[in-house]
């Protein structure tokens, strides 16, 4: 099994390293494009024609008809905007992952189109209200949080770097600490979805250099994974907090689209 995982981690790292190096992806632009969407507040019969086996054992588990809903809206806006990127119906788009840069593991890693088959990387995000997909030619991540009352001094402890929580504890009152740590939340998820494994790295040893705005460089410190990661801070309604990460180094710009759904 030890030798299986390494073949497969090898092989993500090799994949890794091509994309980078690749100017583009037929029908990927250069860079990142991220497009967002509104949550679905109902269950639409088109939408949920769109979903595969396990969407649906997944959506037999919702708790609420909310959550069902924009599950389901969510997994239809990502199908219908690669439908229309990859020039394909949106019921041949066929998602899965590929192996864990971890451990090897293909039930884990980071999502992928399966079918058709494009070498091309995706992330997918959602929060209450917003859900989001980015596409680039390089490995890729996004994210996305609703701004909420988030208990922003329990938190900070163990997801902030000490010079983060200084940096937040001089903000003023109201929800500039809030939106603070967001900014930082995003961007240290966006990057961690980008080297495929998500929050299992300790999020107190990832610097976001919070006080600066736009784009900034991060380092996650993975194995086998880019060393340094370009962070950007995404333009989107005040209601919501979002960053993308892309390779540091990668060549063209970062795009934000709106789907509504077409």
């Amino acid at each position: 099994m030890a030798d299986l995982a390494s073949r497969r981690m090898t092989a993500l790292r090799n994949s890794a390293e091509s994309a980078s190096g690749s100017p583009n992806v037929r029908g990927v632009p250069d860079g990142a494009t991220v497009w967002w969407w509104r949550g679905a507040t109902t269950v639409l019969a088109a939408d949920l024609a769109l979903l595969d086996d396990s969407e649906r054992r997944r959506l037999r588990r919702m708790r609420t008809a909310a959550d069902a809903a924009e599950f389901v809206g969510n997994r239809a806006s990502v199908r219908r905007v690669l439908a229309g990127l990859l020039d394909a119906a949106p019921e041949r788009i066929r998602l899965g992952r590929r192996p864990c840069p971890g451990c090897g593991d293909e039930r884990h890693g980071p999502p992928a189109v399966l079918d058709p088959q494009v070498e091309c990387w995706i992330s997918v995000s959602h929060t209450s209200g917003c859900g989001m997909l980015a596409v680039a030619a390089v490995p890729v991540g996004v994210d996305v949080e609703r701004m909420r009352d988030v208990r922003v001094r329990d938190l900070a402890s163990v997801v902030l770097t000490p010079s983060e929580a200084r940096w937040l504890e001089g903000r003023p009152a109201g929800d500039a600490p809030i939106r603070a740590f967001l900014r930082c939340w995003t961007r240290k998820e966006a990057a961690l979805k980008a080297v495929g494994v998500g929050l299992t790295v300790p999020l107190d040893g990832v610097e976001t250099h919070p006080a600066v705005a736009g784009t900034v460089t991060v380092a996650t410190g993975v194995p086998g994974t880019p060393d340094a990661w370009s962070v950007t801070d995404l333009p989107v309604p005040a209601a919501w907090t979002a960053s993308v990460a892309l390779p540091a180094g990668t060549a063209g710009p970062v795009r934000l689209r709106p789907h509504t759904g077409d």
